[in-house]
């Protein structure tokens, strides 16, 4: 495949913003698919104190050229201070599925 596929994560403390962000991505061609897990329980060190919160995760299935437009509108919907946005590139996968996540994502 010569487009290379990105899965981003994200979390979010309400399962209605990990929602709309997946709407928002969806829906303006950024991303193929969004899946909402949670609740989830996190555990991490923040301002020097050891935290624990329910979450709930995002994985995005999307192009590395979208890379830079898909981390900036999860910023702009993002409530928290520092948020969690990594992308890991997908060495393999179902080739009828990769082929459909890239036409996903073409603007229409």
């Amino acid at each position: 495949m010569a487009e290379e596929l990105l899965v981003v994560l994200t979390t979010v403390d309400r399962k209605e913003t990990a929602e709309s962000i997946a709407r928002q991505l969806v829906n303006n061609h950024l991303a193929a698919c969004v899946q909402v897990l949670g609740p989830i329980r996190s555990f991490y060190r923040w301002k020097n104190q050891l935290e624990e919160a329910e979450e709930w995760q995002c994985l995005v299935k999307t192009r590395k050229s979208l890379w830079p437009a898909v981390l900036e509108a999860i910023k702009a919907s993002h409530p928290y201070e520092l948020p969690e946005i990594i992308a890991t590139s997908v060495a393999e996968g179902f080739d009828p599925y990769l082929r459909w996540a890239i036409t996903e994502t073409q603007a229409k």
